[in-house]
């Protein structure tokens, strides 16, 4: 189970990433046009300004019920452990163990 202090803070990401995605993609489509330097130096400057934590990079995906970040299956949104446990209690239709 992760800190609850870890899963804030990965709400507060997804939060900021929402918030500054519009203005970002602005900034980033801005930069391609015919531009004078300084111009562009002033555009990267706006840029900086903008949140770490709101950049898509930062995001880790978790597992929504134990908040684990490792072995993490993007299909169920579950982590490795969790994703066993519901398989066997038969939360997960068509799902078996394997064996070979």
């Amino acid at each position: 189970m992760a800190k609850k202090s870890m899963k804030e803070r990965e709400k507060k990401r997804i939060r900021l990433y929402t918030k500054y995605l519009e203005k970002r993609n602005k900034l980033k489509n801005s930069t391609f046009n015919d531009l004078s330097f300084q111009e562009k130096l002033d555009i990267q400057e706006k840029l900086q300004k903008i949140p770490r934590n709101s950049m898509q990079i930062r995001l880790r995906n978790r597992c929504w019920i134990s908040g684990r970040s490792r072995g993490f299956y993007r299909d169920f949104g579950l982590s490795r452990h969790v994703l066993r446990e519901m398989a066997h209690e038969c939360f997960l239709p068509g799902i078996t163990k394997s064996s070979w």
